[in-house]
């Protein structure tokens, strides 16, 4: 069998692109819900202000359709959508979805977005594309959950495979399970999703198990590394060096797709890991290393969570400087008026004061732990073997 053509490479010194508009800072349920207003916004400003857009290009999403969104989502559900009312077995309305007029829209056009991004890297105009307000990881084919109306990583790379792509890996950091991205390829080879989170026995879904490998078609290609709440920086960053770059290796991905929710961070009102700032952007750069070493440089990247908007807002700051390969200093301070922008307590500085940990880590190629953490044991036993790679012990 001839090996798969891979998508044109960008050119040398091509810029990443960010896509981008003014309605997609309009996905919100609401002032008094978690998912409120401002986390895109606000992320948008201070990356600007820290000088980050100044390495982009700014490409408008393409336009949204229904065709699109079906090559996840059911045309029942949609519709659904579409109508403006609540649908309880849908999981439209309620508390965590309430309807919102105008909304659905705003989350197609944030699917629209990541799938251009997408578009953009597989045809080789660019190396690299974000799309900060994607990362709607929750959304199932005819269902709303977790704040998600549409998934949009989960379309756009339904839009990859319907492209010719043969192996598209997904790796999500977001302190939730990625689990609608993962079932939506359960049972499809050609995707590895790896979901690095807080254990499901502490926070929802309640999923992501290191036992969840995929269907019958696909053993090995869901991986899952459920974290316990008290898990510190070297532990976070440790399960994903002695995970992702193993499997990326075996499976040899022609694009990678990223979700870089920012809740892992200590100061989330709904997640309990009490990650910093300073570990979050290690491990963007860590992930542009391995983009670039095992998906041939192209990288799609995407926000997510994140329920401080001062934590996701610098959050996705530092992913933007990452992936343009131009890194901001933690020490450097946030605007002189940044804590009176928000509605909660804004940090001085791009990272946290007190982190004990920085980016010296890196000069060390491999992250293991002298004796791996439960989570990694189990994970690495349940999916390792699948892939020729020897468990940990």
């Amino acid at each position: 069998m001839s090996a798969p053509t891979l998508p044109p490479a960008a050119p040398p010194g091509t810029r990443p692109v960010l896509v981008h508009d003014g309605v997609l800072t309009e996905y919100s349920f609401g002032d008094t819900h978690p998912m409120g207003p401002d986390r895109v916004r606000l992320a948008i400003e201070l990356a600007d202000h820290c000088g980050v857009l100044d390495q982009y290009d700014l490409v408008a999403p393409r336009e949204p359709s229904d065709d699109l969104l079906r090559l996840v989502h059911s045309d029942e559900y949609v519709q659904a959508l579409h109508d403006g009312q609540e649908h309880p077995e849908l999981g439209i309305g309620g508390e965590d979805n309430p309807v919102v007029p105008g909304l659905p829209d705003v989350a197609s056009r944030i699917a629209a977005a990541t799938t251009t991004a997408a578009e953009l890297v597989w045809t080789g105009r660019a190396r690299r594309a974000v799309n900060v307000s994607g990362g709607l990881h929750h959304a199932m084919p005819a269902q709303a959950a977790g704040f998600c109306l549409y998934n949009d990583a989960a379309v756009a790379i339904a839009w990859l495979l319907d492209q010719g792509a043969q192996r598209v890996a997904y790796l999500d950091l977001d302190a939730h399970h990625g689990d609608g991205v993962e079932q939506a390829f359960w049972n499809d080879p050609r995707v590895l999703t790896i979901s690095v989170h807080e254990t499901g026995l502490h926070l929802f879904p309640g999923t992501g198990f290191a036992h969840e490998i995929g269907g019958p078609d696909a053993f090995g290609t869901a991986v899952n590394v459920p974290l316990p709440p008290d898990a510190c920086d070297l532990q976070w960053l440790r399960a994903m060096n002695a995970v992702v770059p193993p499997l990326l290796g075996a499976f040899r991905p022609q694009i990678l797709v990223t979700q870089h929710g920012a809740d892992p961070h200590r100061s989330d009102p709904l997640t309990h890991l009490p990650i910093t700032m300073d570990a979050m952007s290690i491990s963007m750069r860590q992930v542009g290393v391995w983009a670039e070493r095992y998906a041939g440089g192209r990288w799609v990247a995407v926000g997510g969570g994140g329920y401080r908007r001062d934590a996701a807002a610098r959050a996705w700051t530092h992913l933007l400087a990452e992936v343009a390969g131009t890194p901001v200093d933690p020490t450097m301070p946030t605007p002189k008026d940044w804590a009176s922008r928000l509605r909660d307590e804004g940090c001085p500085t791009m990272g946290d004061p007190d982190a004990t940990i920085s980016t010296s880590i890196l000069t060390t190629d491999k992250i293991y732990p002298d004796e791996p953490d439960p989570a990694l044991v189990a994970t690495s036993r349940a999916v390792f073997p699948w892939w020729g790679l020897q468990p940990y012990h």
